[in-house]
């Protein structure tokens, strides 16, 4: 069986992890909080730059694995950090539009591998165990979202993926039902 990550599915979990992740760098926060909160792909959100973001209602990406056009709403946690992010990030060094938002010492883009060593370190950090990294943000998304409006049509959708099952192993609830019908099952 492959080793998959993860979707974080204790919303105690997630908040322990961005709180860490806030004491140390509010880049790091807001990588987490983004996949998080938008199901975007780790490569879609390390490849916005400031001008996809900065004062807007919507992010608006074509996906770089699928080749699709994605829109969507920023929520008001997202709005409020990315704009403290900005402002700190101008106070070390003026920023222009056509930069990329997430940037290393160097000013060079961030890439997956350096996301990977801050996320599973946080998850280690705060006690979580299991197999977490650059994905868990985007399963836990569809996790929680699923979990809320118990929709998986919108998942798909939101996923772009070919079909509901997919979806539903993708954010670990299939199996999860599949556990609690035999936990729950007795004759």
């Amino acid at each position: 069986m492959k080793n998959l990550v993860e979707p974080i599915k204790d919303k105690k979990d997630i908040e322990a992890i961005e709180q860490y992740l806030a004491k140390h760098s509010l880049r790091n926060q807001l990588i987490f909080v983004f996949t998080c909160n938008s199901g975007l792909r780790i490569s879609d959100v390390l490849g916005l730059n400031v001008e996809d973001v900065r004062n807007k209602q919507y992010v608006e990406v074509i996906e770089k694995k699928t080749g699709k056009y994605k829109r969507f709403p920023l929520n008001n946690k997202l709005k409020s950090l990315i704009k403290k992010y900005l402002v700190e990030r101008d106070k070390t060094y003026s920023i222009t539009s056509d930069e990329p938002l997430f940037v290393g010492k160097k000013h060079c883009r961030l890439d997956r591998s350096q996301v990977y060593r801050f996320i599973n370190d946080a998850c280690l950090k705060v006690g979580l165990q299991g197999n977490f990294g650059t994905h868990s943000g985007r399963k836990s998304f569809g996790y929680h979202h699923y979990k809320k409006f118990h929709d998986v049509a919108l998942l798909q959708k939101i996923f772009n993926h070919s079909s509901p099952s997919i979806t539903m192993r993708y954010i670990g609830i299939a199996q999860e039902e599949l556990d609690e019908s035999y936990k729950n099952f007795e004759l």
